[in-house]
């Protein structure tokens, strides 16, 4: 099954993913409470972090700072990543039920919950951009949402409510298109049955060039609705009374995602050969996924301020982004990124890319 089948990104509703979650190949068998146990010796012990899908190389950061021991390094025994997909559940679930520490999410899944009582806070987010785009024939591109304009679209059901949250940023309904209901595989629009189709950077254009669709995009955050993703979202109560052992683990997390920007080529090979073995990914695919990921997690301002940071214009921008999901929340209720400040101003070589 497709990821965007999934809430995380799509559901704008504020449901939750039901299951149980399943822990990660890689790492010990644990109850994941997340409080974490000095029973192995070590400063914090050990933690479960809820990744936001199947393992495969968006979680490139968090393979480095497992494999190069940085997690160890800042003090814990062992990190638990729990694999996410068809059999787990929702990071907010998961952050209720004290199943697991942090996870990873998206604005549109975590305010929600928030606002439904979970008492959560984004601390960071990986994705300075939302990967959301349209991809379209390279013989008829589709540039921007005005060039949807009397089109054919494939929308998936699951994404209906953020592609229409698309139209209502640029002044669009949805009587301008042609929404044609699609699955999540992209062969309609390969076959020129539809002129555009709902997808995810890191996925389908990359999919489609290897079988020879020549194709374009332009992302969703580009265009009026500059959602965030893969956010570290984590419990009040860790911020309040955990906040060395968040710092540690943040600072961790920035060592390990600085080598996957410097080395997407090893980012692949730990996803295909180590931590996504079962997976059966494609070692070249995944590369080429790798780099286009590089450009979602490094902007302007994480060269100035550090991989993770939000500015207080972009935390701006997704507050209004959800009001146009009709998603209504005030800033200080869903991010917090005052930890993260912290980090950085007591190692500012953090900032620097890794040599």
């Amino acid at each position: 099954m497709d990821r965007r089948s999934f809430l995380r990104y799509a559901g704008l509703t504020g449901a939750v993913v039901g299951g149980a979650g399943v822990l990660a190949a890689c790492g010990k068998d644990s109850s994941g409470s997340g409080n974490g146990t000095t029973q192995d010796g070590s400063k914090f012990g050990t933690v479960a972090v809820q990744l936001s899908w199947l393992k495969n190389i968006e979680f490139a950061g968090e393979y480095f700072a497992d494999a190069r021991g940085y997690f160890k390094e800042a003090g814990f025994g062992s990190v638990n990543l729990i694999a996410g997909g068809a059999a787990s559940t929702s990071v907010e679930a998961g952050l209720g039920t004290g199943k697991i520490w942090i996870g990873l999410s998206a604005p549109q899944t975590t305010a929600p919950a928030v606002l439904e009582g979970l008492n959560a806070k984004i601390v960071g987010t990986t994705y300075q951009k939302n990967p959301f785009c349209i991809v379209s024939s390279a013989g008829k591109p589709i540039t921007s949402p005005a060039d949807m304009k009397g089109r054919k679209i494939g929308v998936q059901d699951t994404n209906q409510l953020i592609f229409n949250a698309l139209l209502a940023a640029n002044n669009m309904t949805p009587k301008d298109v042609t929404i044609v209901p699609a699955q999540y595989d992209p062969t309609p629009l390969a076959n020129g049955e539809v002129d555009g189709w709902v997808s995810y950077l890191t996925n389908e254009p990359i999919t489609l060039s290897a079988k020879g669709f020549a194709n374009t995009n332009f992302l969703f955050a580009d265009y009026g609705l500059p959602l965030v993703a893969e956010t570290m979202t984590v419990s009040q109560q860790t911020i309040d009374k955990e906040r060395d052992k968040l710092k540690a683990f943040l600072a961790a997390e920035i060592k390990g995602w600085r080598d996957a920007v410097a080395n997407p080529a090893e980012a692949a090979r730990l996803a295909v050969e180590v931590y996504g073995k079962d997976q059966r990914l494609d070692l070249e695919e995944q590369k080429k996924e790798a780099a286009a990921q590089n450009g979602l997690v490094v902007s302007p301002d994480t060269v100035v301020n550090g991989l993770f940071t939000m500015t207080d214009e972009l935390v701006a921008a997704n507050i209004s982004a959800l009001a146009k999901a009709k998603i209504d929340i005030k800033a200080e209720r869903l991010f917090d990124l005052s930890v993260l400040k912290e980090v950085y101003a007591e190692h500012p070589e953090l900032k620097q890319p890794a040599a």
